[in-house]
């Protein structure tokens, strides 16, 4: 059941999970066409993460936007410029999305957290902030272009603590 202004966990996996977006330029164009999404529909991200043969979104669409045409015209235009710049056709996307929307507090630092570790589960990296496919990467880098949350914010809901010491003006934050 889609609800407005609700967030939801989505998720997509490649056709026969193959590792379609495997390299640095299928991800770089992936985190493209979710830039030119923004530019076109209006939704927020709180967290991503690109992995070799799917992605996982924390999004929350917004406006007049729906998910299913947010994610129909992010799967297609992803899927024309991978087919072009790989020269392959047929169905990159083995299936549709998933998604569901988050329903608690709890349930959405589980999901936030999911995300963050999920190059770490895949045996990928040792750390969740190694990984540059997600949003705690883009933090690091101080990139703003694909995650909405503010950084305060992703330090209270993430597996690291951007403050240690606790939020600014607010003390400290249980870990």
């Amino acid at each position: 059941m889609l609800s407005t202004g609700a967030v939801y966990h989505v998720t997509a996996r490649t056709n026969k999970k193959e590792l379609l977006l495997e390299s640095p330029l299928a991800k770089t164009l992936f985190l493209e066409t979710l830039a030119r999404a923004k530019a076109k529909h209006c939704f927020e991200i709180d967290n991503f993460v690109i992995m070799g043969n799917h992605f996982h979104l924390l999004i929350r669409p917004t406006g007049n936007s729906s998910l299913a045409e947010i994610l129909k015209w992010t799967l297609g235009v992803y899927s024309m410029a991978h087919h072009r710049i790989y020269k392959q056709w047929g169905h990159l996307w083995g299936s549709r999305y998933f998604s569901r929307p988050i329903g608690s507090f709890g349930e959405y630092l589980e999901v936030y957290r999911y995300i963050d570790n999920n190059p770490v589960a895949a045996g990928l990296v040792d750390l969740a902030s190694q990984w540059p496919w997600g949003g705690l990467g883009h933090d690091l880098a101080r990139r703003s272009d694909i995650v909405t949350a503010p950084l305060w914010w992703r330090g209270v809901v993430s597996s690291r603590s951007v403050f240690p010491l606790g939020l600014p003006g607010l003390g400290s934050v249980p870990q």
